[in-house]
């Protein structure tokens, strides 16, 4: 069984060393995960495009392909996250839950596919041997900071 990294690694999937601040400059007044017990929890993430904020709405500036794709990135920081926490990426054995959030215009109706960016990466590309598909939130909000 081939692990998550040599998946992340044919995926063309790079890892920071260190997973990112969720904004340059920006001091979190919170911690980028807590474990307890054998669960981790992770903090959330803003999308970025070329290392900033990925502003605009989906249905208006954004195009939901583009929104998948953002998804997709947030989920690629999720994991440095998880690294950071665990050591190791194999320890993984389960998604438990997926939340995301989208920064749309109240006419869109596709929040559930830009969420596929990131339940896609997670329960296909990288776990599927282990059916690690998650329970899954998503929600369309008018505004998300930062991002308007």
């Amino acid at each position: 069984m081939t692990t998550v990294y040599e998946r992340l690694k044919a995926l063309q999937i790079t890892l920071p060393d260190v997973p990112p601040p969720v904004v340059d400059g920006y001091v979190a007044a919170f911690v980028p995960f807590v474990r307890t017990g054998n669960l981790v929890y992770l903090s959330g993430r803003l999308a970025k495009k070329d290392g900033k904020p990925w502003t605009g709405k989906l249905g208006e500036q954004i195009t939901t392909p583009e929104g998948k794709q953002a998804a997709r990135g947030v989920a690629i920081e999720l994991l440095a996250t998880l690294h950071a926490a665990l050591g190791d990426l194999n320890k993984i054995t389960r998604i438990v839950r997926l939340l995301v959030l989208v920064n749309s215009a109240p006419h869109f109706t596709e929040p559930h596919v830009v969420a596929n960016g990131a339940s896609e990466l997670f329960s296909g590309d990288l776990w599927r041997a282990w059916s690690a598909r998650a329970q899954r939130v998503w929600c369309g909000a008018d505004s998300i900071w930062g991002l308007r």
